[in-house]
């Protein structure tokens, strides 16, 4: 999905984006994105300034069983065209390769 930032909380353990995303109507509707808390972004290269208020970002995120506007955030990528902000390259915003996925364990396969 696509939309602006409204508001971004780096906040412990879980950090928040909200998102205004407009329909093929072009109503807009905010949507809440909950991510890992700001040390897990710093573990997996996100920088507080990456996104910011204002900016345009695409994410792949997990949607909210009870189909409300709501997702767990999967990974974010600004669009805001400023390079030296990260524009166009896609970060992990759920920390360590995205949900339930733990890089220190090793990968086996079913028997």
């Amino acid at each position: 999905m696509n939309g602006e930032v409204k508001e971004l909380h780096l906040l412990v353990p879980h950090s928040w984006i909200y998102l205004d995303v407009k329909d093929d109507k072009g109503q807009v509707t905010t949507w809440a994105l909950e991510a890992t808390g700001p040390s897990g972004l710093t573990k997996v290269g996100v920088k507080r300034e990456d996104v910011r208020p204002g900016d345009a970002i695409r994410v792949r995120c997990h949607l909210l069983r009870d189909g409300s506007n709501g997702c767990l955030l999967g990974y974010v990528t600004p669009t805001h065209g400023d390079v030296a902000r990260g524009h166009g390259v896609e970060r992990d915003w759920d920390g360590d390769g995205g949900a339930g996925f733990n890089t220190a364990a090793p990968v086996t396969t079913p028997r």
